[in-house]
């Protein structure tokens, strides 16, 4: 089985600064700005997802709370209110995505490529405790007999179980692209000056 590519990673940061390898060898590697680029333009593409999830949440939640009324409105309305926060975080996300600049630094990338893995991990574990709230939601409700809490629950349940499918699958597409990092620095070398990197480009 092979080792997944965050521990790979993890691994080889560890060895380089060890070793004290980082004052021996350019930072710069020119091929690292498409790899960014790509990075970049994975998180806008997720950011226009979640924003455009949003806006129909916003739009479909809007629609229905002021034709309903009970359960059904209450689970609309949450709809509303979930989504104007994901509306925030996508809208806040983009333009993130679309002000970095695509750098060449290697140690910069590494941690960019990390950090975004380690967001989407914990978004998911976040995402299984807020389907976990919405389920207690709605079976205090039923046990209650309060509709509005009903609502609420099967809305946090949906808007969570939406988020984690978005989050495992932004996952899959940043630890794909992340396999390809290693290959740049493949031909890692000791001798008797001591670590030195020979980059294929």
């Amino acid at each position: 089985m092979k080792t997944s590519t965050s521990f790979r990673l993890g691994l080889l940061l560890i060895l380089f600064l060890s070793l004290g390898f980082s004052p021996l060898v350019a930072q710069e590697v020119p091929a690292l700005k498409e790899f960014n680029l790509q990075r970049l333009d994975y998180n806008q593409k997720g950011m226009l997802i979640l924003g455009s999830w949003a806006i129909g949440n916003m739009i479909w939640g809007g629609i229905g709370a002021s034709q309903t009324s009970g359960e059904v409105k209450a689970f609309h309305q949450m709809n509303m209110y979930w989504n104007s926060v994901n509306l925030v975080i996508a809208g806040l996300g983009y333009w993130q995505a679309t002000k970095e600049v695509p750098g060449t630094d290697f140690w910069a990338t590494m941690e960019a490529q990390h950090g975004i893995e380690k967001i989407l991990l914990v978004n998911a574990a976040l995402d299984v405790a807020y389907m976990a709230g919405g389920l207690y939601l709605k079976e205090r409700g039923i046990r209650k007999d309060k509709e509005r809490l009903v609502g609420f629950g099967k809305s946090i349940i949906l808007q969570g179980a939406f988020l984690m499918v978005f989050d495992g699958v932004m996952y899959g597409f940043h630890a794909s692209h992340a396999a390809e990092l290693p290959k740049l620095v493949q031909n890692l070398s000791l001798g008797p000056q001591g670590v030195s990197l020979r980059f294929d480009l």
